[in-house]
């Protein structure tokens, strides 16, 4: 198994520098130890004009079939039929990866301690790995790699035996690449690709491989076209660990296409501290001023807008007049516990046809939310920055438009009442904003009016006659609609069958269970 990395250079930019970025002395060959033989590095040539490092890894075939019998998780099908004699030790395949990132792991990092400017340097690069198999040919070797930055992809397929030209050609290519990148991409690029090509691991898969390759994806992966194929083969078509690892490669595409941190739209969940009050007389107050608004709205087909941890999807679960109900929330981590708490894994056939979890960012507009009945925001829009939230008010009025839309906010004039909650703090430490009630009907007038609605405004918990109540929610109504006839129609025309066909055509994307139990983040207040 042979891969070489060529560099070109001159006087005042010798190609030897690759020495330094590699961690390796182009003066010596070296080997190392791995789990199924051993690694030689050495430097065929090594000049300030031309540079090239070689990894040679020798594999023992009888270690790899006493470590893992010859295959891991939906891998090496070759080493099972043949254990002994097989292409593991010839092609490039996970086996070469594992001793990249072992032997070059400071590099594959982008460290250089002697020379800390060299990894953030693109480079002239030529890669050759004589002998790569691809399931998929030459042509998917140029989906996965020709995005990636590289001016030539060269995939030329191997004969079976050139003396039998008729036999046609192997499923194996010779591989080149060349292009300016940084040493560090490149690595992590062949560090994932090549068992994607290989469509084969050599051991067992597990939840830390989601983390592994969206490490070694990091800055390249989520805006791959071909992200999906890319996550399935790697993770052995695990589907658990692959739709957690797309879930989370949306996430950083969302923070990427937003200018921000992953951490700063992943932040529904305060893992700290416990934010849902005991008792919490509050939020059950809140969730059944929402529930009754529902049913007085006539509405069988809702959506929960910023959905936490699923304690209104699994409110309205409990009441069979609500035939279709989906969760979006941009956090990842609010819905794998949001999974948790619906008991999503275990739940019959019947029920989960009526409930999804999907993520989402309401800053932007989303085919998968025209056509409901009513839009659920409860205390949600507090959490967003003042300027985007006319993004979210197209998104959910402009584009969405359900006929009814319940939007429930903090009333800040009632801060006061708050014994623990010095002057002048917000109730959240997330809370961009908090209102008090004229602000709050001054903007829901505003969207009423831009968007054909009507809105009138009912308060949540205990009314005050000096500050009003601690929760306020405007409940808008679509100006278009006549309420007594669309629900009639809707109780009309909602039978099983289409309830059932909605189900079955947008499958539950349901997030893995999550580990901690913490309660939705517009709980707190």
């Amino acid at each position: 198994m042979f891969l070489t990395i060529s560099t070109t250079g001159s006087p005042e930019r010798p190609a030897t520098d690759l020495g330094y970025l590699m961690h390796k002395h182009p003066g010596k060959a070296q080997e190392f130890s791995t789990s199924h033989g051993t690694a030689h590095v050495f430097y065929p040539e090594a000049t300030a004009e031309r540079c090239t490092a070689a990894l040679l890894l020798e594999v023992d075939p009888v270690a790899l079939v006493r470590r893992g019998q010859g295959k891991g998780r939906g891998g090496a099908p070759d080493a099972a039929l043949a254990q002994y004699v097989n292409d593991r030790p010839y092609a490039a395949s996970s086996l070469l990866a594992v001793a990249l990132s072992g032997v070059f792991r400071s590099a594959l990092g982008g460290q250089c301690t002697a020379r800390p400017e060299l990894p953030e340097q693109a480079r002239p690069l030529r890669v050759e790995i004589p002998v790569l198999p691809a399931r998929g040919g030459a042509e998917l070797v140029h989906r996965l790699f020709g995005p990636l930055g590289w001016d030539l992809v060269r995939a030329e397929p191997l004969p079976l035996d050139e003396r039998f030209p008729e036999w046609g050609d192997s499923r194996y290519v010779r591989l080149v690449l060349e292009g300016e990148l940084r040493l560090a991409d490149a690595l992590r690029q062949l560090y994932v690709l090549l068992p994607v090509l290989d469509d084969a691991k050599h051991y067992w898969i597990s939840q830390d491989e989601v983390d592994k390759l969206l490490r070694a994806g990091e800055g390249w992966l989520a805006a791959h076209p071909e992200n999906g194929l890319i996550s399935s083969r790697y993770l052995a078509r695990h589907k658990g660990l692959t739709r957690d690892a797309l879930q989370r490669l949306e996430l950083v595409r969302l923070a990427e296409s937003d200018g921000t941190e992953v951490e700063e739209l992943d932040n529904a969940v305060d893992e700290d501290r416990d934010t849902e009050e005991r008792p919490v007389p509050l939020a059950v107050l809140r969730r059944e001023a929402v529930l009754a608004a529902l049913r007085g709205a006539g509405a069988r087909r809702v959506l929960d807008l910023g959905c936490g941890q699923g304690q209104l999807v699994q409110a309205l679960l409990k009441d069979p007049a609500y035939t279709e109900i989906v969760g979006v929330d941009v956090s990842m981590r609010a819905l794998h516990l949001a999974a948790k708490r619906l008991r999503l894994e275990r739940m019959g056939e019947r029920q989960s046809s009526r409930v999804r979890l999907v993520q989402g960012s309401l800053a932007y507009t989303d085919k998968r939310l025209a056509g409901y009945d009513a839009a659920v925001l409860s205390e949600v829009i507090e959490h967003l920055d003042l300027p985007r939230l006319p993004a979210l008010e197209y998104a959910v009025f402009g584009s969405a438009r359900p006929r009814t839309v319940l939007v429930t906010t903090p009333n800040v004039e009632y801060n006061v009442r708050w014994e623990t909650l010095p002057a002048g703090h917000v109730r959240h430490g997330d809370h961009r904003f908090e209102w008090t009630r004229e602000e709050f009907r001054a903007w829901a007038h505003e969207v009423a009016v831009r968007h054909g609605y009507e809105v009138e405004f009912v308060p949540v918990g205990d009314d005050d006659p000096e500050v009003g109540p601690p929760t306020q929610m405007g409940v808008f109504t679509r100006a278009d609609t006549d309420t007594t006839a669309d629900t009639d129609t809707t109780a009309d025309t909602d039978t099983t069958a289409d309830t059932d066909t909605t189900a079955d055509t947008t499958t539950t994307a349901d997030a893995p269970a999550g580990t901690t139990d913490t309660p939705k983040e517009g709980e707190a207040a």
